[in-house]
């Protein structure tokens, strides 16, 4: 399950926004202009990633896989193509180490110790991968017209309509109860 992240809209509001899925939040963050940008925003989410080690380098695989990610994710919520070389970058993030999972609680533990930056892009890579794999018709757009931001439907019923209640599901009910009195009186 994604964990989401506070953006900041046009107007200034701060708003959460969960895509539903890490690499889709990867790809609605803002993106990092510093290879420090990048660092950061991972190690939020990897707690054992070190900020600090992100390099140049990093930070232009990152926005290739960021944008790869975007890209295929706007074209399975528009029911279009997955474009090949998109496909081929993922699948080539992917295919690197990722991070690997550890059980707290043990005397030794395989694989906790520091974790890289390509590391943890090969994990959002392989969050991509499962995402337009599995059930891609989940993946959607905000239903607001002045929005269209892509996130993947993780409801039981598969009926979420917006990026946030709290942002353009909110501003949708309050058009539509502001119209159903303009026309009521």
């Amino acid at each position: 399950m994604s964990t989401g992240q506070w953006l900041i809209a046009p107007e200034g509001v701060s708003w959460f926004f969960d895509a539903g899925a890490d690499a889709l939040d990867f790809a609605a963050a803002p993106e990092p202009v510093h290879a420090r940008d990048l660092g950061e925003w991972l190690a939020h989410r990897y707690e054992r990633l070190d900020a600090g080690e992100a390099s140049d380098r990093d930070l232009a695989d990152a926005l290739a896989l960021r944008a790869a990610i975007d890209r295929l994710a706007t074209a399975a919520a528009d029911r279009q193509p997955l474009a090949p070389d998109d496909i081929d970058t993922i699948n080539l993030f992917g295919a690197t180490p990722d991070i690997p999972p550890a059980l707290d609680g043990g005397r030794r533990q395989a694989g906790a110790g520091r974790l890289r930056i390509g590391q943890a892009l090969s994990t959002l890579a392989r969050d991509a991968i499962a995402m337009l794999s599995v059930e891609p018709e989940r993946i959607r757009r905000c239903d607001a017209d002045d929005c269209r931001r892509v996130f993947r439907d993780e409801s039981r019923t598969a009926n979420r309509r917006w990026c946030s209640m709290q942002r353009c599901g909110n501003r949708a009910k309050v058009r539509a109860h502001r119209a159903r009195q303009a026309s009521a009186v």
